[in-house]
């Protein structure tokens, strides 16, 4: 699998409360996706669409969690055409890192 964008960040929530935010975020998105969830190693995936996998790691830090996040192409057919059908991914790297800025804010903030 190829990656395609990596963004990464600290929330000030212990690992355990960070990783069942995060796992909850993830459900609610209305998407219909397969979901792999190892909560003893706190790494949780999504995979939908024909290419699309967005793994995510929750792991200690000392000022609370580090959250990783990898978008992955995890196309089995047609690996060539996914840039082509995603403009090249002009641009996809910085939309990752907002949006994960973004889900950094949420998972750091008040329930």
């Amino acid at each position: 699998m190829k990656t395609l964008a990596e963004a990464a960040g600290v929330v000030p929530r212990p690992p355990d409360e960070v990783f069942e935010r995060l796992r909850g975020w993830l459900t609610a998105g209305g998407h219909p996706m397969r979901m792999d969830v190892d909560a003893d190693r706190g790494f949780v995936a999504v995979q939908g669409g024909w290419w699309y996998r967005g793994e995510y790691r929750v792991t200690a830090d000392p000022a609370g969690s580090r959250v990783e996040h990898r978008v992955v192409n995890a196309a089995e057919w047609g690996r060539w055409g996914v840039p082509l059908a995603n403009r090249f991914f002009l641009g996809y790297r910085e939309k990752v890192a907002a949006g994960f800025a973004g889900l950094l804010r949420e998972l750091g903030g008040p329930e």
